[in-house]
């Protein structure tokens, strides 16, 4: 499968390397993040990851520090942020312009001099792959004891493998990929009902990545409670493998669905996402099905598993919707801003297409 990727460049936005590395840092347990770099740097995604209770501190560089280095604030916000936050672990990630001049982190941890952990990430925005910075928060990680050689070959496994998916089926694909919307989820909603009142058999399968499982697993709710028997449940939610909040984020979304009634059968963690389908490929061959709603990352499971099924896929990203199609997928929609909607939360967030799919079955039933 590997020989198929083609060395493309790609013209839309891609996600950041930095930004991998910080959401990482935050799956570790760090308390505390220094971006060190320009203030505007990550903003965004620094601001959602305040909503997981990481605080995340910059360093502010300017022209001054671009010019002279930028050390010395360094070194004094490592003291400060220790003063004012008391954190267990704490954590430097680079930036373009850090790693560009060329300050030395482990430096200016050393003259900091505290009694606890400090990672040191140095990480750029400048690598082809976004999974990269994921690669070398880890072996930072690694190199402090916070994980062992299996996990980071475990993880690194994984990654390659993300990555590949990614260059394979998703958005990073082609050369450029517009956003768009999907279909109206009232008329995929409308097109499933129809199918489970003829009395189809199909699957339901949670195949998510991290945090985005909060909302995901609500659209696997909504299908099993008005299918009822008709599906079969498949869900990555195994909390006995990965990073701390990643186990943790498993077993508060599992511990939802059963308070929700929903059987399921397990067919890996959240972030072993890219690899689940062969999983799904043999229990889908054990029985016949019409159907499959697919959550999350839907393009990580392999056409070949879903042969003569209507396939309903549901996922987060706009520019996956062309993918999707391309890869067969019938019904295709898009759960909009669901990422900055499910961090810092520890229960499941209602989704837009297991609202509609309840109202519609709802309606159904006043009728009848």
């Amino acid at each position: 499968m590997a020989s198929e990727v083609q060395n493309l460049t790609i013209l839309h936005p891609r996600p950041s390397s930095i930004v991998a590395a910080l959401y990482t840092l935050r799956d570790l347990g760090a308390d505390v993040v220094i971006l060190h770099g320009p203030s505007g740097c990550c903003f965004k995604h620094a601001r959602l990851l305040e909503e997981d209770g990481v605080r995340v501190l910059t360093t502010a560089l300017d022209e001054a520090g671009f010019v002279f280095g930028g050390q010395r604030p360094l070194t004094a916000l490592l003291k400060k942020a220790n003063e004012l936050f008391h954190p267990k672990l704490m954590a430097i990630s680079g930036t373009c312009s850090s790693m560009i001049i060329g300050d030395d982190l482990h430096q200016a941890v050393l003259n900091a001099e505290l009694d606890i952990p400090v990672l040191e990430v140095e990480v750029h925005a400048g690598y082809r792959d976004n999974t990269k910075g994921v690669i070398l928060t880890l072996e930072a990680a690694k190199d402090k004891g916070i994980i062992d050689d299996a996990e980071l070959s475990r993880q690194k496994g994984l990654l390659e493998q993300a990555t590949l998916v990614e260059k394979l089926y998703g958005a990073a694909s082609s050369e450029y990929l517009a956003p768009e919307r999907g279909d109206l989820k009232y008329e995929a909603g409308s097109r499933l009902l129809e199918l489970i009142r003829q009395g189809k058999r199909g699957l339901n399968i949670l195949n998510a990545k991290k945090e985005t499982a909060y909302m995901f697993a609500d659209i696997t709710a909504a299908v099993a409670e008005v299918a009822g028997d008709q599906v079969d449940t498949l869900v990555n939610l195994n909390d006995q493998v990965g990073l701390p909040k990643v186990r943790r984020d498993a077993s508060n979304v599992a511990r939802d669905l059963r308070e929700r009634k929903v059987d399921y059968q397990l067919i890996g963690g959240l972030d072993e996402y890219p690899v689940t389908g062969e999983s799904v490929r043999k229990l889908a061959g054990q029985k016949h099905y019409d159907f499959a709603v697919i959550s999350g990352v839907p393009h990580a499971m392999p056409a070949s598993a879903f042969e003569g099924m209507e396939i309903f896929s549901i996922t987060n990203g706009p520019r996956q919707v062309r993918p999707l199609r391309n890869l067969g997928h019938h019904h295709v929609t898009v759960e909009l801003d669901l990422h900055p909607k499910t961090m810092g939360v520890t229960k499941l967030v209602e989704s837009e297409f297991g609202a509609t799919l309840r109202a519609l079955d709802k309606a159904r039933a006043k009728v009848c």
